[in-house]
């Protein structure tokens, strides 16, 4: 800390402390996190070291520009930019009830996703999106910041209880203590983008038992009318229970009401670096040459072919004149007439047999919508029980681990 003098501290977060300090050696401002790493177990330091050095590679217009790392008495520090103009967290408070334009909605929000495609493209997840992790630039640019930190904690009762004030950001499968995956890094997502739609949270309890439970229901109030349709079918995606739903930021930029203004903020040649992948997965493929000699089929040929159709050569015999001409002479064989009865007797057997067939059928069709039925009737039972355990197993666990709200 020797080459840093102390403005002020400008934040306490879930992993540590955020300094703002002036550099004693060009005099800029920066903000150093300090990260308390002594009471770690090795493994998890060293893990933290490791997100370090892959934060310290990481350079993009919509991320906190990092500037170096140093451990000091216990701690980890960590020196980024510093942003000027405040967090979104910050920004929606003082808008003082009044809502943003979807102009701005947009905008901001594609520059999150930008910066969150950047890093999931290098498989890191986020883990602490939120607003108060994104900021603005003097100029208005949106930067994402503190990701790669949230590694160390494992746990979701572990991860609300070092939470200060209500985690709000969990998605269903973290308070269903299932691991971490990009998809959770949507959800977090679709909670900044309904804050900036309501200026409120998606999520609201008066404490931990009761938000856990809004949270795995996806019960939130509905987004304005105000808004396009394609805003709140977007936002409606990104809050699906089931993670798998949910799309990808790739996809989500890949919409034509948001791809359009990604040229706002990156350069060409930023563009072409940042969707190269894309581009590479959306070439056509290329025909094989044919072998010297190979013949192409047309469809038509393919089909009337009988050798090509079946695998074995076909061949039709040639009858010849004489024979054919034999044939001719030949008296037709006269049969003899088969009695009106028996016609009558093949005639009704007939008609029994079809409606034997039909009724058959009909009964097959009724077991079938039958078993149908009863399986619908099943996977609701199923998903209701599922649902009511989950519950119940919910507010067993959070009473016991004194998941309250400050």
């Amino acid at each position: 800390m020797d080459k840093y003098e102390k403005v002020k501290k400008i934040g306490e977060g879930s992993f540590g402390k955020a300094i703002l300090v002036k550099s004693k050696e060009d005099g800029r401002p920066y903000v150093i996190k300090e990260i308390g790493i002594s009471g770690m177990p090795s493994k998890e330091r060293q893990e933290s070291r490791k997100e370090v050095a892959v934060l310290a590679k990481m350079s993009h217009p919509n991320i906190v520009q990092y500037k170096e790392s140093f451990e000091e008495a216990g701690s980890l520090y960590i020196v980024m930019d510093y942003c000027e103009g405040g967090d979104l967290f910050k920004k929606i408070n003082s808008q003082k009830g009044v809502l943003f334009s979807e102009e701005q909605i947009l905008d901001w929000f594609v520059q999150i996703c930008l910066a969150l495609k950047h890093v999931h493209d290098r498989k890191i997840l986020h883990r602490d999106i939120k607003s108060q992790n994104i900021f603005l630039t003097k100029d208005g640019t949106i930067q994402l910041g503190d990701f790669g930190i949230a590694r160390v904690l494992n746990s979701t009762v572990e991860l609300a209880r070092t939470c200060i004030g209500t985690p709000y950001y969990l998605s269903p499968e973290i308070c269903e203590n299932k691991p971490y995956n990009n998809k959770s890094d949507i959800w977090a997502l679709g909670c900044v983008l309904y804050e900036m739609c309501t200026l409120k949270h998606a999520f609201e309890a008066g404490n931990m038992k009761n938000l856990v439970l809004k949270i795995i229901r996806g019960s939130y109030p509905p987004v304005s009318v105000h808004y396009s349709h394609e805003l709140r079918s977007l936002l409606a995606q990104l809050f699906k229970r089931n993670p798998r739903e949910r799309p990808s930021v790739s996809s989500i930029l890949d919409k034509s009401f948001l791809s359009c203004r990604i040229e706002r903020f990156l350069t060409p040649q930023l563009i072409a670096q940042e969707f190269r992948h894309t581009f590479l997965h959306k070439q056509p493929k290329i025909a094989k040459r044919p072998a010297p000699g190979f013949i192409p089929l047309t469809p038509a040929q393919k089909i009337t072919k009988p050798a090509t159709k079946y695998g074995v050569p076909l061949t039709v015999r040639k009858v010849s004149d004489a024979a054919r001409k034999s044939a001719e002479r030949k008296p037709a064989v006269k049969h003899k007439p088969v009695s009106s009865l028996l016609t009558v007797m093949m005639g009704c057997s007939e008609k029994k047999r079809m409606e034997l067939i039909e009724k058959e059928r009909k009964q097959r069709e009724q077991m079938f919508l039958l078993k149908a039925e009863q399986m619908k009737r099943y996977e609701k039972e199923k998903i209701n029980r599922i649902n009511q355990a989950r519950e119940q197993g919910w507010k067993h666990v959070l009473s016991s681990s004194g998941g309250v709200v400050k």
